[in-house]
């Protein structure tokens, strides 16, 4: 079972390296950066898998290490995604046992999301499988190479991050999932009654 779930990850890497190098070497910056992180990603999520972690878990995890005790608003704002994407995950990390909700006495209105002993202990264990995926992913280059690297990967966001910002079209936005949902129903009914 696992050696077949092997060959079907490795022909993935294949194909996806057969893509670039072969049908589309000149294709879309934005496709090579999102193949790369999909396969950084990848190499995470199979390490993470060995201490049952899940990749969505590991984002509020590495969050949850720097700054404890953070409200789920919070929490979301610094993970980058909607609110019940995060009070999702945050159910699920509690019963497995790896952070608690609390209230201040003097403010019920905010739940805070602090680490347990053993969310606290799965960071010696978690952090090095990432720093191993970076050093993968990196082998080959130059340290100059890595630099060049770094520099246009954080002027590709920068330059994102600026142009959400200065963008005044209300058309021009991250719709929430409830809107999209509502679209794609809206427009199914279209479809059965078109």
């Amino acid at each position: 079972m696992a050696s077949q779930r092997n060959l079907k990850e490795h022909s993935t890497s294949d194909a996806m390296l057969r893509h670039w190098r072969e049908a589309v070497p000149n294709d879309r910056l934005a496709h090579l950066v999102k193949d790369a992180a999909r396969a950084m990603v990848r190499g995470l999520q199979m390490r993470l898998a060995q201490y049952e972690v899940s990749f969505g878990h590991w984002a509020f995890l590495r969050i949850l290490w720097e700054q404890d005790g953070l409200t789920q608003k919070e929490l979301s704002v610094e993970a980058g995604v909607m609110t019940p994407t995060t009070f999702t995950a945050v159910s699920a990390m509690e019963k497995l046992g790896y952070v608690e909700r609390r209230q201040a006495p003097d403010n019920r209105k905010n739940t805070y999301v602090y680490l347990t002993p053993k969310g606290k202990s799965l960071k010696k264990k978690l952090v090095p499988l990432a720093e191993e995926v970076n050093e993968i992913s990196v082998r080959g280059l130059k340290e100059s190479d890595i630099k060049i690297a770094r520099k246009v990967l954080l002027t590709i966001i920068e330059n994102m991050a600026r142009d959400e910002a200065e963008s005044d079209d209300p058309a021009r936005r991250i719709p929430s999932t409830r809107e999209v949902g509502n679209l794609i129903a809206s427009r199914g009914e279209e479809y059965e009654n078109g």
